[in-house]
């Protein structure tokens, strides 16, 4: 786990507050730090800042702090990103959708009127209407205190962010602060004695509420036994948690990764306080991107369905894409997943239709050769090395793995799978998935290759493969879970 150690203007700032072991002036951590303290046998500790400075304007004392710490390798609350966008106003109306809802469906009820505001207390509120809305404000401007205004225009909106001051609290705004303090780090500064300590501490980012998740109830269990059996604590964490991940060694995710999207900022983050993560933000850049794979692909010399990228502003590439590719054709958006955002076009004018439809999102699409098969091999790798094969069959009566059509009464069909030991795999099958998953990156990664003619031809690559229980297990068993914990165990390692 991390050392915590609190930063504060004065010493008496803290006086209302029960002692903590490593409390800290700007001048103690600017000037006078001294690395050694915090080593171990020649190790470093891993060292959280808890910035109260009175303010972080730009040269201050707070903003140095913040500053050194990241040049130090310190985590750091608030972040010097947080410092210089809670500088910015016009920052606060480029909150992300989910913020959004969250503030009109915490004011649906209310009355509009000259506006109001809340003080944040590391995410918390004692408004319990707002704590969705305190818990993201918290999220995109991480700092200890926050005062948020709220004013209404048309609709309830942000007005203003301003970062507080630990001086400036009265008597009820102190217990609240200790309170949600006490909350934030309760995990580190109050761990039972009795508590097993592990080696290490890797957090699974996953989302119970998942319809497809990358892996089930089962797996994300074994992830945790193989866990412990080899001295390292997984606990399962989500969305809500994101200020927790640099009290971890690790992060796994185990929710469906997207660019715009929670799990992308979570990679970033664990990313940049140091931890190991899997999948990384570069493999998820990569990965999630059909046109930059599409090229990868092309540039490379590997075996893909024939393919051709349609920009929305050349009408001209449909009657190309027909005469080059034929019909029918598979047209594809650049991110989609599980099947999704991915249409089969059996005549012209469904094609026109199709893409006049996608143009209106995206501005680049993909058009394919529809290449059936009965079913995709799937190759899990981690790190260059094959992890698990399977075949993914067609969903019964449908030409992809997933079902999403309308005739689909209840949520998505998916096709049946089976496992293979790597060994029955054809090897021009494991050595196509091999050479693709080390240009990308060396994650895990789920290679989807089809057989035709004697020859492996790439689908696509996904940077967060299924690893469900009974499916992508049935060979390997347990051992599939203990080699994923390896690596992280050997990453970590390699990082110290």
């Amino acid at each position: 786990m991390a050392r915590i150690i609190v930063i504060v203007e004065k010493l008496k700032d803290w006086n209302s507050y029960y002692p903590v072991e490593q409390l800290m002036t700007p001048k103690d951590y600017l000037v006078n730090w001294d690395e050694g303290r915090f080593e171990s046998n020649g190790n470093k500790e891993r060292i959280k800042i808890i910035n109260l400075c009175r303010n972080y304007k730009y040269l201050s004392n707070g903003y140095y702090c913040s500053l050194l710490a990241e040049a130090r390798g310190h985590s750091v609350i608030p972040s010097v990103k947080a410092v210089n966008d809670l500088s910015r106003s016009f920052l606060y109306n480029l909150q992300t959708e989910d913020l959004d809802m969250a503030i009109q469906k915490a004011f649906k009820n209310q009355n509009p009127s000259e506006g109001f505001s809340i003080t944040i207390f590391f995410g918390r509120t004692d408004r319990e209407q707002l704590q969705d809305v305190a818990r993201q404000v918290f999220d995109l401007f991480p700092a200890p205190i926050l005062h948020v205004d709220f004013e209404w225009n048309k609709k309830w909106e942000i007005h203003s962010i301003r970062p507080g001051s630990l001086n400036a609290l009265s008597t009820t705004d102190e217990d609240k602060f200790a309170a949600a303090l006490d909350h934030y780090s309760g995990k580190i500064w109050r761990k039972p004695k009795a508590k097993k300590k592990y080696r290490y501490d890797l957090a699974i980012l996953h989302n119970p509420a998942e319809a497809l998740p990358p892996s089930d109830k089962r797996a994300l269990n074994n992830f945790i036994k193989a866990g412990k059996e080899n001295d390292v604590l997984v606990e399962l964490v989500e969305k809500k948690d994101y200020a927790r991940i640099a009290e971890y060694d690790a992060l796994f995710i185990r929710e469906t990764t997207a660019l715009n999207h929670h799990t992308y900022r979570f990679a970033k983050k664990a990313e940049s306080d140091g931890l190991v993560v899997i999948d990384d933000p570069m493999s998820i850049l990569r990965c999630t991107n059909k046109i930059y794979m599409h090229n990868l692909l092309k540039s490379n010399n590997i075996n893909s369905p024939k393919t051709i990228i349609l920009s929305s502003n050349s009408p001209e590439q449909l009657k190309s894409a027909v005469d080059e590719i034929g019909l029918p054709m598979i047209i594809k958006i650049p991110d989609g997943s599980f099947s999704k955002g991915v249409f089969k076009v059996e005549s012209a004018e469904q094609l026109i239709k199709v893409t006049d439809d996608l143009f209106k999102k995206t501005a680049l699409l993909l058009a394919q050769e529809y290449f059936y098969t009965d079913f995709d091999w799937r190759i899990g790798v981690l790190n260059d090395r094959a992890l698990f094969a399977c075949k993914y069959y067609m969903t019964k009566g449908h030409w992809q793995i997933y079902d999403h059509s309308k005739k689909v009464k209840k949520g998505v069909h998916v096709g049946e799978a089976e496992t293979f030991p790597i060994s029955k795999v054809p090897k021009h099958v494991i050595n196509t998935a091999l050479k693709l998953s080390g240009l990308v990156g060396d994650s895990l990664y789920g290679v989807d290759v089809k057989e035709k003619n004697g020859k492996a031809y790439v689908i696509e690559i996904n940077d967060n493969p299924n690893i469900d229980a009974d499916v992508e297990d049935a060979i390997s068993g347990m051992d599939l879970y203990h080699n994923v914990i390896h690596e992280f165990v050997r990453r970590i390692e390699e990082k110290k």
